[in-house]
């Protein structure tokens, strides 16, 4: 994940930008486990419930993982966005699918505000969902995430949470010092926050794992290759920022140009790894 210029948002240019890229990355396996789990949940808790599925999507930005993830699940489901940003919230509720894998309808409210901030109450009887946004919590942030999943019982799909590992093909002397920069702009203190970034993977596989939940884990990469050369451009533009922030010794504007003719060129090949968590809670 690129953070953009601020701290107080995200482009929904960029969000727009990234989110092909995002639909193909995200783990389909964990999706597709997590509707299996909702109906064995709904076959062993007793007769069915009369309302819809109702899933707490966290950061939701302008609505792409409602987007992937509403069609991969069967039944009526209402989807509570979580945003900051207002213009982000009307973009996604408007944009969300009517429809379920089996054709029940989808609903979408919006719910501005922190998502840091849900209780157990909040999320009974739900799903969270999340894409791209455990990197900018902080540990603790992600550790009452798990408290209150814990507590409501609440299954949860995160994913795209950035591993801290960057490929590029054909390789460059400088790549490696660059990655390292951006890992670190990531962990950064952020008005008075230690930011978690490449670490909050691990962090919440632990932070769940420690309260009892079953744990799925499966990589979701960025590849993008000849045909994705808008996406690279502007992934580098924002990877070489944070990098050049965190350390201005680098010699970034020579490398920004020899990548970057690379990408227009369709001779840069991208990985940009990320993570992909299931979890789940014994019945």
């Amino acid at each position: 994940m690129i953070r953009p210029p601020s701290d107080e948002g995200f482009s929904p240019d960029w969000l727009t930008l990234r989110e092909p890229a995002d639909a193909r990355a995200r783990s389909g396996a964990l999706a597709d486990r997590l509707a299996r789990h909702l109906a064995d949940r709904a076959g062993t808790t007793g007769p069915p419930a009369t309302g819809p599925l109702v899933v707490h999507d966290l950061g939701c930005g302008t609505g792409s993982m409602g987007r992937w993830l509403a069609p991969r699940l069967p039944g009526p489901q209402r989807w509570v966005l979580h945003d900051r940003d207002p213009e982000l919230l009307a973009r996604a509720v408007a944009g969300l699918p009517r429809a379920a894998a089996d054709g029940s309808p989808v609903t979408a409210v919006a719910a501005p505000g922190d998502a840091t901030r849900l209780t157990a109450a909040d999320l009974a009887g739900a799903v969270v969902t999340a894409s791209a946004l455990l990197d900018l919590f902080t540990l603790e942030e992600v550790e009452r995430l798990a408290a209150v999943c814990a507590e409501a019982r609440c299954p949860a799909l995160l994913a795209l949470s950035v591993a801290g590992r960057v490929e590029l093909r054909p390789a460059d002397p400088l790549d490696a010092a660059v990655a390292a920069a951006f890992d670190a702009h990531q962990r950064r203190e952020a008005g008075g926050r230690r930011l978690l970034g490449p670490d909050a993977g691990r962090a919440a596989e632990a932070a769940f794992t420690a309260l009892g939940a079953r744990v799925d884990a499966e990589p979701s990469p960025w590849r993008l290759g000849p045909g994705d050369a808008g996406l690279a451009a502007e992934w580098l533009r924002g990877w070489l920022a944070a990098a050049a922030e965190q350390r201005p010794d680098l010699p970034v504007e020579p490398y920004r140009t020899r990548r970057s003719q690379e990408a227009a060129g369709g001779r840069l090949e991208i990985v940009v790894h990320h993570g992909d968590l299931l979890v789940t809670w014994p019945t």
